[in-house]
C-alpha cells in the first residue's frame, strides 16, 4: 500500500486576501501562490473564533467553541477532548509537532508522539486576565499589543520561525530516511506574520511605505464603529498609541513583510518535502488560526467578526488533487475530517458530534454556498458574546445585548454597508437568525461561556489577582531557537 503522509502548516493571523494567488495587488507569497496552483484553494475558508487559543483548541477537536467550552485564551486544549491527534495514535500513525501549538503545556497528552520547539500559552494559564468579561477591565498601562518597535530587525518571533522551519526540514528528511510504512502527519505551527510587527530587513523594503494604501472606514474619515467594536477598540487602543503617522506607516509595511516572511519558510518546507522525496506521498494543507484587522475601521488585531479577522486561508494540494477554486464555505473544524482521511482513515465513525467536512470530499462536490458556518467570540475586550454566520451571500453578526449587522458579500465584499437596520432586508435578517438558532443558543451560549469564565477566575483568586495573570501582548518563546 501506497505511504500516506499530511503536512499541516498554520501560520498565525494571516488574513487570506493578503496572498498573492487571492488576488492582492502587491504582497508577493510566490510559494503560497504556487501551492494553490497545483492544489484547491478554498475562497470562503473561517476560523471558529477570531482569537488564538479557542481557533486552535477547535482545531484540534473538530469541534465548535461552544461545545468544547474552551472559550478564550486562558483556556487551552489539554487533551481532555478526543483529537484527530488521538485517532492517529490509535492506529499508529506517527504524529508530531513543530512550534506553536498554543496549548496548556507539552506534558498533556494532546494528541502528538512528540513536540518539538513547542510554544504553549503562558505559565500553563495563559491571558487570564482577559477572561474579566461584562465588564471587562483593561490593562491601560500595559506594553502595546502590536509591540514596542515595529519596522525592520530581528524579533524572538522571527527567530522562532527560522528555527521551526529549520527543524521541520530536518525532520522531513529524517522522515524519507524512516519510511515509516503507516504514514505520518506532521502539523507545523509558524507564528508570523503574528505581531510583533518586527521582520527581516530584505522582506520589510518589499513594501515602501510611500506605496502602502490606507486601510477601510477609518473613524477618522467620520466612520462609527459598531458598538461591540467600539468597546474592543476601546479595550486594546492599538490606533491611538501609535507614536507617529510614521510609526503606524511602518506596522503595515511590517505585517505584509512578514506575510512574505512566513513565505519564505513555507518554500523552504515545501523544498524540503521535494528532495526529501515526499512530494508524490504527501498532502499538504496551508491554513491559519484567524486573520488581522490591520487597521480597518481604526481596529488591529483580531477579535472582530470582519471578513479580515474570521477569514482563513485554506490551500490543500498534494497526490490527486486537481488544481482548482472551491467556493463552497469551509472552516478549520473541516480539517479534522480532512486530516484523518489523508492519512488514510475513514472519519466517519469520529463525526457523530463533529460539523466539519472532509475538504477532500468539499473540493469534488457540487458546490454548496448555503452551507452555514459559525464563527464565535467570548473573549478579551468583549462585555458579551458575538456570533458571525456565514450563508450563502449573506453574513450575519448577532452581537448578545448589541444590534445586529448583516452584509450582502455578492455586492459588498468590502463589509461597507451595514443592511441591518434596512426594512427591505428583514425577511433575510430574520431567516439569518433562524439559521443561527438551528446551531446554537447565543444567549444560552453566552451565559454558559460567562459561568465558566467566574469559575476560572474565582480558581485563580478572584478578579484582582486574575487581572495580573497573563501576557499583555504576544505569548513570549521559550523553547531553544537559532540566533
Amino acid at each position: 500500500m501506497a505511504q500516506k503522509n499530511v503536512v499541516v502548516i498554520m501560520s498565525d493571523e494571516h488574513d487570506p486576501r493578503i496572498m498573492g494567488c487571492s488576488g492582492h495587488p502587491f504582497v508577493k507569497t510566490p510559494n503560497l501562490d504556487a501551492l494553490a496552483n497545483r492544489g484547491v484553494r478554498f475562497t470562503n475558508a473561517y476560523t471558529p473564533s477570531p482569537i488564538c487559543v479557542p481557533a486552535r483548541a477547535a482545531f484540534a477537536t473538530g469541534l465548535r467553541v461552544h461545545q468544547v467550552r474552551l472559550w478564550d485564551n486562558a483556556m487551552p486544549y489539554t487533551g481532555e477532548q478526543r483529537g484527530w491527534g488521538h485517532v492517529l495514535q490509535d492506529h499508529e500513525i506517527r504524529v508530531e509537532s513543530i512550534g506553536k501549538l498554543h496549548y496548556r503545556n507539552a506534558e498533556d497528552p494532546a494528541g502528538f508522539d512528540a513536540e518539538h520547539l513547542p510554544m504553549h500559552v503562558v505559565g500553563g494559564h495563559g491571558m487570564v486576565w482577559g477572561s474579566i468579561r461584562d465588564p471587562f477591565r483593561p490593562r491601560p498601562n500595559g506594553p502595546r499589543m502590536l509591540g514596542e518597535w515595529m519596522g525592520p530587525g530581528e524579533s524572538t518571533y522571527t527567530q522562532y520561525d527560522r528555527s521551526v522551519t529549520k527543524r521541520a526540514v530536518q525532520w522531513l528528511h529524517e522522515a524519507a530516511e524512516r519510511r515509516d510504512e503507516s504514514g505520518f502527519v506532521l502539523y507545523i505551527g509558524l507564528v508570523a506574520p503574528h505581531f510583533p510587527f518586527v521582520v527581516p530587513e530584505e522582506f520589510y523594503n518589499l513594501y515602501p511605505l510611500d506605496k502602502l494604501p490606507e486601510p477601510k472606514l477609518h473613524p477618522s474619515t467620520g466612520y462609527q464603529r459598531h458598538p461591540w467594536v467600539q468597546e474592543y477598540a476601546d479595550f486594546m487602543g492599538s490606533e491611538d498609541r501609535f507614536a507617529d503617522p510614521d510609526e503606524r506607516l511602518r506596522a503595515f509595511a511590517a505585517y505584509y513583510g512578514l506575510c512574505s516572511w512566513m513565505d519564505h519558510n513555507v518554500g523552504q518546507i515545501l523544498a524540503a518535502l521535494q528532495d526529501a522525496g515526499l512530494a508524490n506521498s504527501t498532502h499538504v494543507v496551508y491554513t491559519s488560526d484567524h486573520g488581522d484587522n490591520l487597521g480597518a475601521r481604526g481596529v488591529w488585531g483580531k477579535s472582530t467578526l470582519y471578513e479580515e479577522s474570521v477569514k482563513v486561508p485554506m490551500l490543500l494540494a498534494g497526490p490527486g488533487v486537481t488544481p482548482s477554486v472551491c467556493d463552497t464555505p469551509v472552516d478549520l473544524l473541516d480539517l479534522f475530517p480532512t486530516i484523518l482521511q489523508g492519512a488514510g482513515i475513514d472519519p466517519t465513525p469520529e463525526m457523530v458530534d463533529r460539523p466539519g467536512r472532509s475538504l477532500f470530499e468539499v473540493a469534488t462536490s457540487a458546490p454548496d454556498p448555503e452551507r452555514p458556518i459559525l464563527s464565535e467570540y467570548h473573549a478579551a475586550g468583549s462585555n458579551s458574546a458575538g456570533f458571525m454566520l456565514r450563508k450563502g451571500r449573506w453574513k450575519y453578526h448577532y452581537y448578545v445585548g448589541f444590534r445586529p449587522e448583516l452584509f450582502d458579500l455578492q455586492t459588498d465584499p468590502e463589509e461597507l454597508h451595514d443592511l441591518a437596520g434596512d426594512p427591505a432586508y428583514a425577511q433575510t435578517l430574520e431567516g439569518m437568525h433562524r439559521a443561527l438558532l438551528a446551531i446554537c443558543d447565543p444567549e444560552a451560549v453566552d451565559r454558559q461561556a460567562k459561568a465558566d469564565q467566574a469559575a476560572l477566575i474565582e480558581h485563580y483568586g478572584g478578579p484582582d489577582t486574575a487581572h495580573t495573570m497573563g501576557s499583555s501582548t504576544s505569548t513570549p518563546v521559550t523553547a531553544k531557537v537559532d540566533h
